[in-house]
């Protein structure tokens, strides 16, 4: 084939002239693609030993459309002379030669470091053929992402961890400690782990650097007819954003994958047996990367675009895809964003390796067609716009009211739900007068009303069992809802909360240096009041064993007013966010020091108390 083509370089040349574009497919109506997942697609230029040959291009992107390729294939017929078999190919967006690493990493990629700051996962997946400037856009990626991870001026505190991993087959080994092998585990709480790999903190782009050299150093390559340096691994360099000043926020995690190169079927002419055993390793490994991908985006559909067959996403298939686990299991909890770099190698000898990468690149665009639409609901997030989110935040995020503006600029109620928990609460925090518990308790509202929106209803509306009736003990309980520390009188909220003081409300105060009760409190010291200063028996005492004397004048105000309360302690639990009552543990706080009420609702399940909003 190769000879046949460079006999005919000038019948190709002729007939590239005259080629006319085929019209650009349209795309399914009622569809889109997730927002979350990016496809691309660089073409390399054609390197000099090629353009010494002689050798033209194949590959071409359309100047005025965005995101689709034409691959032009010389073919011999069974009579006359050669002729051309053009196709086109559509991604999300496409980079001819002359787009530099820097622009592309600002288009598709750059996006990801601000959400991996902000406490979400990002990958990174880079693939094609060998020698089609894979590894060279990895490695310029990685610096870029870097730098802006270490040197841009990023709010926030955080720390920085790397570790480099490679995956050949079903075996793992950590590049950054000499190759060792490792495992790729499953502990108790359905996590993968890799056991043996190690971690570095880094303080610098020089670090990161460093460490990325002396990893390529160990990668395991081999030489074929197209490329001395082949990867016959995949690479994982894993940047690990633990978030400092956040409480209890999970880490930011970003994965840069460089997929092993696929090879054209003239650079496995002289393989031995175990080569091909290896590229038999390769090519399933990518293809379950391939369905992992679709059947991630097809589960991550909005409301209104499920389909009727749940989604299979056999992340387990291969070690690749199990250590990146909670990217495509559809029953995790964390919100990633993924984008996939098709790396294409123009030169006519390699059409056919060429348009097989542009083809997998295209079976990553799933488009999900929309089956009902969508309508508004009050207890649905996930129906929200942005305006409607806009006046939900408004009314339902406590005192003061977070700023809607900065918490949703754009987003839809959908897309709120996936924002990384630390990013939510930084840009709740930017709101004058918030507090982190306030943004905390706020978060898990929204995320108590989605939750509960998605679970199937156990009766048709309007079909109440008799004992839930309004004059029923249960429907008692369910309209005024025990669980919560609210007042029964909903009018009564109204009134200053100092006019309307009563025993079980909880609320927030300062504390003074004579009331020190130790290194029990949060930011937000919360009280539970149990009972007026004055009424407390004589053997009451306070956390540091001194007795409260119901006589002292200062527990009353002039008009016989209650000045002084005997509240139980509210401490932070094991669990971050809830707290327990330790009833047995009092403290005396003055009506002047409280700030404000603190509404606290108790969670059977767990039996600790968390804030509301």
């Amino acid at each position: 084939m190769e000879e046949f083509i460079r006999s005919n370089l000038d019948r190709y040349q002729w007939l590239i002239e005259r080629v006319k574009p085929a019209a650009k497919p349209k795309q399914p109506p009622n569809s889109s693609t997730s927002i979350d997942n990016i496809v691309c697609a660089r073409v390399r230029p054609l390197s000099d030993e090629e353009t010494a040959e002689g050798l033209p291009s194949s590959i071409f992107t359309r100047v005025h459309e965005p995101g689709t390729f034409d691959a032009h294939e010389l073919r011999h017929p069974v009579r006359g002379k050669p002729v051309l078999r053009s196709s086109n190919y559509t991604v999300d967006r496409s980079y001819g030669p002359d787009a530099s690493t820097e622009a592309i990493y600002n288009d598709s990629v750059k996006h990801l470091v601000s959400w991996v700051w902000g406490g979400g996962i990002g990958t990174l997946f880079a693939y094609g053929q060998t020698g089609s400037g894979k590894t060279f856009t990895v490695s310029g990626i990685e610096k870029l992402v870097v730098k802006d991870l270490l040197e841009s001026n990023l709010e926030g505190d955080r720390k920085i961890y790397i570790s480099v991993t490679e995956f050949a087959g079903n075996s793992a080994f950590d590049l950054l400690n000499s190759r060792r092998p490792i495992s790729v585990l499953e502990d108790s709480f359905g996590n993968t782990q890799l056991a043996g790999a190690l971690e570095h903190q880094v303080q610098s782009t020089s670090d990161v650097l460093a460490h990325i050299e002396y990893a390529t150093k160990f990668r395991r390559t081999e030489a074929t007819q197209k490329n001395d340096t082949s990867s016959r691994s995949h690479a994982i360099c894993r940047i690990r954003v633990e978030i400092q000043d956040i409480p209890s926020a999970e880490d930011g995690i970003l994965y840069l994958v460089d997929l092993a190169g696929s090879e054209a079927a003239r650079d496995r002419e002289t393989h031995s047996a175990e080569r091909m055993k290896e590229a038999k390793e390769i090519n399933i490994s990518l293809s379950v990367l391939k369905d992992c991908i679709r059947g991630k985006i097809e589960a991550d559909a909005p409301v209104g675009t499920q389909t009727k067959r749940k989604p299979y996403v056999p992340f387990r298939q291969s070690a690749l895809t199990k250590v990146l686990k909670h990217v495509f299991d559809p029953a995790g909890t964390r919100s990633c964003k993924n984008v996939v770099m098709a790396c294409v190698n123009p030169c006519l000898l390699d059409i056919s390796a060429s348009r097989n990468t542009l083809r997998y690149a295209e079976m990553l665009r799933v488009f999900v067609p929309q089956v009902k639409e969508v309508k508004y609901r009050e207890s649905v997030p996930a129906t929200w716009n942005n305006e409607q989110l806009r006046e939900w935040i408004a009314a339902n995020s406590g005192s003061p009211a977070i700023d809607a503006a900065i918490l949703a600029p754009i987003e839809t109620g959908a897309q709120l739900v996936r924002l990384p928990a630390p990013e939510f609460e930084s840009r709740c925090l930017k709101t004058p007068g918030v507090i982190h518990e306030q943004a905390f308790a706020f978060r898990s509202k929204l995320w108590q009303l989605h939750v509960d929106s998605r679970r199937p209803k156990e009766k048709a509306q309007g079909k109440e069992d008799e004992d839930d009736g309004p004059d029923s003990v249960l429907g008692h309980f369910k309209r005024f809802d025990r669980s919560s520390s609210r007042d029964l009188d909903g009018s009564a909220e109204s009134t200053p909360f100092k006019d309307r003081i009563r025993p079980g409300m909880a609320v927030s105060w300062t504390q003074k240096k004579n009331s020190y009760v130790g290194g029990f409190w949060t930011d937000l010291n919360i009280a539970l009041i149990l009972c007026p200063a004055a009424a407390v028996g004589p053997t009451t005492q306070d956390t540091q064993g001194r007795r409260v004397d119901a006589q002292f004048e200062g527990n009353k105000t002039a008009d016989g007013k209650a000045k002084r309360y005997l509240c139980a302690m509210v401490l932070p639990a094991v669990f971050p966010g809830a707290f327990e009552v330790s009833v047995w543990r009092y403290v005396v706080v003055d009506v002047d020091d409280m700030e404000k009420e603190v509404i606290l609702e108790y969670d059977s399940a767990t039996r600790f108390y968390h804030l509301a909003v």
